[in-house]
């Protein structure tokens, strides 16, 4: 007989984090809001940083990645 190799996501989720450290979940906010805010600011200059756009309306200066306190 062979073995189930079905894997239900929900289980998988449940069972890695509660196998993993206590900062995996502020990795993955920290992630997830620098993510964010990168797109935000993508959105305002009119272009991705760093690409040079006929659309760009601004620039983007001194945009760094933030750790949460």
């Amino acid at each position: 007989m062979t073995a189930n190799t079905s894997i239900d996501p929900a289980v998988f989720l449940h069972d890695q984090l509660a196998q993993a450290s206590p900062d995996l979940m502020r990795d993955l906010l920290t992630t997830f809001i620098n993510a964010l805010l990168s797109a935000q600011a993508d959105s305002v200059c009119g272009a991705e940083y760093g690409t040079r756009s006929p659309d760009r309306t601004n620039s983007r200066n001194g945009y760094r990645h933030r750790d949460l306190d």
